[in-house]
């Protein structure tokens, strides 16, 4: 028996539309689908907008097993969030690809892809047909990226400039995070990390430790690389000149397992022997070791006691259980081969660094390694009042690494503090003035949803941001490009002179994204949303 719906276009002349899709499939058409898919879009841009700027607020997300996280960062909190509206699922995939293309502008992304949705939402309602609103988005959106571009400065040419950049750029990325408190100390640390790299956005080379105690003032930044294990009981604790065997291998491989095999005696001299044949084995293995001609041996898993008085009886540093993303850090930094057997010593290559030493972090004994052969390695220790915290300030760190190593990868860098948004507003509100039709509607609308966001960071700070948005148009429409937030102050300032600097990428990748997301959730005509699968019975219920 067919099944009809009401509503829509009929076929044939019929005078009901037939219903093709499951019983339990929903569909939503024209305005509502539209209406559905804004509102979605605007939940997440209000939940998310309070935490963009220098005095933006933090959220707490908690899960289901009790384990609490505080952040401000845009990406962490849209990736904790369960949504099952289609159109807030585009910002959290837009903001995830702002994260891993950049590292930071997570908020400001998923803020103006909202803020498009909001002005399209009232261009929609006067009956402007939504390509309508598409076409005037892309030419803003390309006015705007050449405005950008015309007013990016490049200092690459100038080493001591350049530096000052990149330290402005950490203290501006810092500024909206945990460590604000402690930005100059950690956008040092930040510029030291990644100049290390030599122009390389390969981030394995930093290593970042949290060890709870002291404060975030006490962290620093360690040359080489630190392990978070201990030494062997007996171990020599300091080796010079070392040549490090990596290997990830199982002391015990011939070793009878007690519960895996039975074996039967017929006296207890036999089991005596099977014990002297399991040990002969583990020694002979030893001795392979021995024959690297190494003087550090690091193994995955574990050593036990026996190999391990062995290697310190020749001399040998024994590193036992550095799980595999130490063992593979190790690998990296000293420039060695992971190796698994022992029977061809000619084709491994040993790691090098100059010094291997215990030392001690907080209450922790962890191993150091000196002067490797990567001489990009280097290790972040973090200190901090609690587990949060710390987390909390890995996050901020990790997003000014981000940052700082595109910049130095694309050297070109503009203004933040509202000043990038207001100049490229500004650019397009001149091409609204010379745009013919209703597509000038558009325009103007993206102009203002540019302008929003230097609204929504004086609106979390506790500022007047209506009064400052003006006097910022305004000093923008005299020729002032440089103008923008004084956060601290409370007024207009000038971004140069204050040393408010993001780097050209950011903001050209945050225009893109936002304006396509924009673009595809403003062209939704329908949406068809599946019949859940349904749970089968259970046989015998």
């Amino acid at each position: 028996m067919m099944s009809f719906a009401s509503g829509g276009s009929a076929p044939f002349g019929m005078q009901v539309l037939p219903h093709i899709l499951k019983d339990e499939a929903s569909e939503e058409k024209g305005e509502n689908a539209r209406l559905s898919s804004f509102v979605g879009a605007l939940a997440i841009t209000d939940l998310i907008k309070t935490t963009l700027g220098p005095k933006g607020m933090d959220k707490i997300l908690q899960s289901q097993s009790g384990s609490i996280m505080v952040t401000n960062d845009g990406a962490t909190i849209l990736k904790s969030l369960h949504i099952d509206n289609a159109a807030a699922k585009v910002l959290v995939e837009i903001s995830k690809a702002q994260d891993d293309e950049v590292g930071d502008g997570t908020t400001s992304v998923c803020c103006l892809a909202g803020e498009l949705l909001r002005e399209a939402e009232k261009l929609l309602e006067r009956h402007i047909h939504p390509q309508l609103v598409v076409a005037g988005y892309r030419e803003a959106a390309k006015e705007a990226q050449i405005a950008l571009e015309n007013s990016a400065i490049d200092n690459s040419a100038d080493p001591q400039t350049f530096h000052r950049d990149l330290m402005n750029i950490a203290r501006t990325t810092l500024s909206s995070k945990l460590l604000s408190s402690a930005r100059e100390a950690f956008a040092k640390i930040a510029v030291d990390a990644v100049l290390r790299l030599k122009g390389s956005t390969n981030l394995d080379n930093i290593q970042i430790i949290k060890k709870a105690g002291g404060s975030l003032n006490d962290s620093w930044l360690e040359e080489g690389f630190i392990l978070e294990k201990k030494l062997g009981v007996g171990q020599p604790k300091r080796m010079q000149d070392c040549k490090i065997l990596v290997a990830n291998t199982a002391m015990d491989t011939d070793k009878i397992k007690i519960y895996g095999a039975r074996v039967r005696v017929e006296s207890i001299t036999r089991v005596a022997e099977i014990e002297e044949a399991e040990k002969s084995k583990m020694m002979e293995k030893c001795e392979k070791i021995l024959k690297h001609k190494c003087n550090v041996f690091v193994n995955r898993q574990l050593i036990y006691n026996r190999p391990e008085q062995f290697f310190a009886d020749h001399g040998v540093m024994a590193i036992e259980h550095a799980d595999f993303e130490g063992v593979e850090r190790i690998a990296l930094v000293t420039g060695a081969d992971i190796v698994s057997t022992f029977d061809d010593p000619e084709s491994v290559k040993l790691g090098h660094c100059d010094v291997i030493e215990e030392i001690i972090i907080g209450e922790d004994r962890v191993i150091r390694f000196s002067g490797c052969a990567a001489g990009e390695a280097c290790t972040i220790v973090l200190r901090g009042a609690n587990q949060q915290v710390l987390d909390e300030a890995e996050r901020s760190l990790h997003d000014a690494l981000c940052v700082l190593s595109q910049t130095v990868k694309e050297t070109k860098v503009t203004f933040g503090g509202g000043c990038a948004e207001t100049l490229m507003a500004h650019s397009v509100d001149i091409l609204a003035a010379r745009t013919p039709g209703k597509k000038a509607l558009a325009v103007e609308a993206y102009a203002r949803a540019l302008r929003a966001l230097p609204n929504i960071i004086a609106d979390n700070g506790g500022l007047d941001a209506s009064d400052l948005v003006a006097r910022l148009r305004a000093a923008h429409a005299e020729g002032n490009s440089t103008a923008g937030l004084d956060m601290i102050q409370g007024t207009i300032g000038d971004m140069k002179e204050l040393g408010v600097t993001e780097p050209l990428k950011l903001k050209r990748h945050m225009i893109i994204s936002a304006t396509e997301a924009a673009e595809m959730i403003i062209r939704v005509d329908d949406i068809i949303k599946s019949a859940p699968r349904k749970r089968e019975a259970e046989p015998g219920h």
